[in-house]
C-alpha cells in the first residue's frame, strides 16, 4: 500500500515508522492524541475504488490524516463492499495497535455504515459491528463515524 498525506506528499518509510514519528512528534509537541481508522468506497463503472484514512486528532487542537487508495476490479454486493471496507479499516488497525498501545494512544474504527435501518448500508451493520469489537476494537458507526463518513468518502 502506498500512503499519502493530505498535502499529497507521498510517504516513503514503512507506515509503522511514519505512525511512530509521528506520535513522538506530536507527543513531544505536547498533544494529547486519538487515532480513527476509516474506510469507504465508490463504484466507477467496472471497478469500485477505496479510500482508507488514518486520522490524528489533537485534543482540542485539529488533526491530520494519512491516506491510501485502492481498486478492486471484482462485482461486489452493497454488503460485501461495505464489509471489505471494514476489513480494510481493520487490516491498518491490526498492524498499528501493539504501537499505538506502546504510546497510549485511543483506537477506534469508523464504518461507514447506517445505524438507520431505513438506509440500505443498514444491512451490514450487524456484521461490521461484531468484527470490530470481536478484533478488540472500539467501534463506531455513522453519525460518529466521521473518518469513514467524512474523511475517507472525500479520498475515493
Amino acid at each position: 500500500m502506498e500512503w499519502r498525506k493530505f498535502n499529497g506528499g507521498k510517504i516513503e518509510i514503512p507506515l509503522l515508522d511514519a505512525v511512530e514519528n509521528t506520535l513522538i512528534r506530536e507527543q513531544e509537541g505536547g498533544y494529547r492524541l486519538k487515532v480513527c481508522i476509516g474506510s469507504d468506497s465508490q463504484v466507477h463503472g467496472d471497478f469500485i475504488e477505496f479510500a482508507t484514512v488514518i486520522v490524528f486528532l489533537r485534543e482540542k487542537r485539529g488533526g491530520f490524516m494519512f491516506i491510501t487508495n485502492d481498486r478492486s476490479f471484482k462485482k461486489m454486493t452493497l454488503k460485501e463492499r461495505m464489509i471489505t471496507e471494514v476489513g480494510k479499516s481493520i487490516e491498518v488497525a491490526y498492524a498499528l495497535c501493539d504501537l499505538l498501545d506502546l504510546y497510549h494512544v485511543e483506537l477506534e474504527v469508523h464504518a461507514d455504515i447506517n445505524t438507520d435501518p431505513h438506509f440500505k448500508s443498514n444491512t451490514a451493520l450487524k456484521e461490521a459491528m461484531g468484527y470490530i469489537l470481536g478484533m478488540g476494537f472500539v467501534f463506531k458507526a455513522k453519525p460518529d463515524a466521521f473518518a469513514s463518513s467524512c474523511c475517507a468518502d472525500k479520498m475515493v
